[in-house]
């Protein structure tokens, strides 16, 4: 049996393994079996990799997609330009990690872009992205590969453009394509949300939430009150864990 998983440190609201489990039926794949792995700590790794030989590939997701470079003996071109993992080859006791949330997000983000190029006749509208971890490295690297601008929020400067406070009304009217790449309003914290002047949102703003459980989070039905185009990430799940499934049979 070939054994696939993902490994982070709370995984209670993943839709990984019935993905997975539609992706082996839709490929005719027998014997697969995708399980999730919770580590308290990164350190953890090698100890699982050796307590499952059958392990041929992990999806990597918050917090430990930068944390987990080292460990690894290799990287694709990707995941060292945005210096981010979040799929594993496990080709017997050589590691490559690779960065499929590129792919991922493409996808997510074309058909915002067309549509916010139709709106207002802008070619390379702004965006702001929420979040400093490796999610939000691979956002960065797809809007750079569209020429766009974008500022980053974090919590501290050393890891972004803005901190919190700093996002004001003239911020979010200057930059109406919004991605956030937090954790904020995940189940089972579905209360939380961004800190952002949700008033100053119009209808032509789009919200992006990588966060797919729930399907519509608090930041998603604010910016849906306000008329904007809102989004959440299934479309990016399911094209990274495709090309995760193309990537691990590459071994």
């Amino acid at each position: 049996m070939a054994r696939y998983g993902l490994i982070g440190r709370s995984l209670g609201h993943s839709r990984s393994p019935e993905l997975f489990a539609d992706l082996f039926a839709r490929e005719g794949v027998s014997g697969a079996h995708y399980d999730l792995f919770e580590l308290e700590a990164v350190e953890g790794l090698p100890a699982l990799i050796a307590a499952h030989p059958d392990l041929r590939g992990l999806n990597v997701t918050i917090p430990y997609k930068q944390t987990v470079i080292p460990f690894l003996h290799a990287l694709s071109t990707e995941a060292s330009a945005v210096g981010a993992v979040n799929s594993i080859r496990i080709t017997g006791d050589r590691w490559t990690g690779h960065n499929t949330d590129i792919e991922g997000f493409r996808a997510l983000l074309a058909p915002h872009l067309r549509s916010l190029i139709d709106q207002g006749g802008e070619v390379r509208p702004r965006a702001l992205v929420l979040g400093s971890g490796g999610s939000s490295r691979a956002v960065a690297y797809a809007l750079r590969e569209h020429g766009l601008r974008f500022r980053v929020v974090s919590r501290s400067r050393d890891r972004g453009d803005l901190t919190w406070d700093q996002v004001d009304r003239t911020v979010i009217g200057v930059c109406r394509l919004i991605i956030n790449t937090t954790p904020l309003g995940m189940w089972p914290t579905v209360e939380e949300v961004p800190p952002l002047p949700y008033a100053s949102l119009t209808e032509r703003h789009h919200l992006i939430d990588l966060v797919y459980n729930p399907e519509e989070t608090l930041f998603l039905r604010r910016g849906r009150e306000a008329g904007a185009v809102v989004e959440n990430g299934l479309v990016m799940l399911r094209r990274q864990a495709e090309a995760a499934w193309r990537f691990w049979g590459e071994g």
